[in-house]
């Protein structure tokens, strides 16, 4: 047939579009295959999957839309000219994962290493602009090389894009980095800026500085997971929230990850239906917490019995032990859990446990994610290396952040709760909605004995037994100051409970809490202690 067109009646020659169509698909499919079979061979023998092979682990079954698939760079020079493949060795989209969106990128280390170039960062930088936009998560699947040697200042102007970009996001959607591969230099700085770390044992590694230039400057020899593993970060920096043995596990725990936060800063995380009572009493909570507060136990399994099924994410689970942080149930509500260590240096607040609280009282005072915070805290740690190290700073940063939070807080006095750190841990004094004890809380400026022993300093050293007098007075003390219903008495504690009813109790307290609003200042931002 012969087309023409309205206003000349000219002859045109039909669109041979089957035939485009044909090339559209064998370009699509080049650009899915990646560079060559060789080239993903050597990914596999590393032990590392292939960026697309991650999404497809991600993302919920044929959800993912790529974006700039066929994307390539333009630059020149050092070879660059001639090899020009699609997606510029990062591939960009948006799927779902149970059946809400999530955004995300992955590097391609089999085009240039997986380093970034200008192109390159243009696709993150817009992927991450559409995840802003849309109010959904956003997932980096890090595999590369850093920048692109070739193409000097261009490409680490690329990273800066991507560094503004995560601190616009930062409190607005949840941004979760996870590490496949090496990152290095600069671009160890993104994942810094995100909420959530993940990484993979023996593939993964993150440091500013490699092994060659540690050695060249400070003459000192380290492998590179020895510098900047996964378990380096996960006990010792504190830089991974997660580190498992291999990228199939990692994933899903990303996956599980997200089914516990919501898209945005305007929603709240995702409620499921719960099959655990409300009224399960915890009768086995009087065996778990020994009545003598000087004897350890796991705070873990506390936290265990109270939410639905037992089940819950700890975040930083091998970092700052002498503090929990998780994401759990109640109800079938999403609730951050923050709770004294006493297994680990009978569960005083340090530095780290500080920093480690902090963070992640932030991110779920962000994301609207009610907190619960069980104490059982002597006070801070004592020391020389903790004063020096600004164990004053770093505690603020906890204090800071509690009293900066406006979503639904309850706090549960187990046992001891003793100067500052009852303070820090969210008291009724700093803003906590609710403030809850058993029967076996200790609330005080100090321990029975270092509280006679400034007291009664006098009356002890001029007894005929010391000792004596000593222990009169520590029982004189804890029976007028430190009986389990002195804080009650004064209102500084809403409600002494059994034990046994705990979880109801804060189930009951959150339905109530759930529609709670607070406003803060007017004000640009606040300074937080550093």
């Amino acid at each position: 047939m012969v087309a023409t067109t309205a206003s000349d009646s000219v002859e045109v020659e039909p669109t041979p579009i089957g035939g485009r169509i044909a090339e559209l698909r064998e370009i699509r499919a080049r650009a899915e295959a990646g560079p060559s079979e060789r080239a993903t061979e050597a990914q596999h023998a590393k032990g590392k999957l292939t960026a697309r092979e991650r999404i497809e682990l991600l993302l919920d079954e044929g959800s993912f839309n790529e974006v700039e698939q066929l994307r390539r760079h333009r630059a020149v020079g050092f070879g660059l000219e001639v090899k020009k493949p699609y997606t510029d060795g990062v591939i960009t989209g948006w799927g779902t994962v149970e059946g809400r969106t999530v955004f995300v990128y992955a590097h391609d280390f089999r085009i240039f290493g997986g380093a970034l170039g200008e192109a390159h960062a243009t696709k993150i930088h817009k992927i991450m602009d559409m995840a802003i936009a849309a109010g959904a998560p956003l997932v980096s699947l890090n595999d590369g090389a850093g920048a692109r040697i070739q193409e000097g200042v261009s490409a680490l102007a690329g990273y800066g894009g991507i560094f503004q970009r995560n601190t616009k996001a930062s409190g607005v959607i949840p941004q979760i980095s996870v590490m496949l591969g090496p990152c290095a230099g600069g671009a160890a700085y993104s994942p810094a800026l995100t909420d959530f770390v993940f990484m993979v044992r023996e593939t993964s590694q993150m440091f500013i500085t490699g092994p060659d230039v540690v050695k060249a400057v400070t003459g000192e020899e380290i492998t590179q997971n020895g510098l900047g593993g996964a378990d380096v970060h996960a006990e010792t920096s504190g830089v991974a929230h997660f580190a498992y043995d291999d990228e199939e596990t990692c994933i899903a725990e990303v996956r599980y990850l997200l089914s516990l936060l919501p898209q945005n800063n305007r929603e709240s995380a995702p409620r499921v239906r719960c099959d655990d009572p409300v009224d399960r009493r915890g009768d086995v909570l009087l065996d778990l917490v020994p009545v003598d507060g000087s004897r350890p136990y796991d705070m873990a399994s506390v936290v265990g019995e109270l939410v639905d099924g037992g089940e819950y994410l700890e975040v930083h689970e091998r970092w700052a032990r002498n503090i929990i942080c998780a994401l759990a149930r109640l109800d079938g509500q999403v609730v951050g859990i923050v709770a004294n260590q006493p297994q680990s240096l009978a569960g005083v607040l340090d530095i780290q446990a500080s920093e480690k609280a902090a963070r992640f009282v932030q991110m779920c005072d962000a994301f609207n994610i009610p907190i619960v915070t069980l104490l059982d805290v002597p006070g801070f740690l004592p020391g020389v290396d903790q004063e020096h190290g600004g164990i004053i700073r770093h505690g603020a940063k906890l204090l800071y952040a509690y009293c900066n939070a406006t979503v639904p807080r309850i706090s549960l006095i187990l046992r001891k709760a003793y100067g500052g750190a009852y303070i820090v841990m969210d008291s009724q004094s700093i803003g906590a909605d609710l403030t809850y004890a058993w029967p076996t809380n200790e609330i005080a400026v100090m321990g029975a004995e270092g509280a006679a022993n400034v007291i009664f300093r006098r009356q002890i050293a001029e007894a005929a037994d010391p000792e004596a007098m000593r222990a009169r007075m520590v029982k004189e003390y804890k029976a007028e100051l430190m009986h389990p219903y002195y804080a009650a008495e004064r209102g500084l504690v809403d409600d002494v409970i059994d034990p046994a009813r705990t979880r109801e109790v804060l189930i009951r307290s959150l339905a109530m809490l759930r529609t709670k609003h607070a406003d803060l200042p007017s004000r640009k931002h606040g300074n937080p202690p550093q």
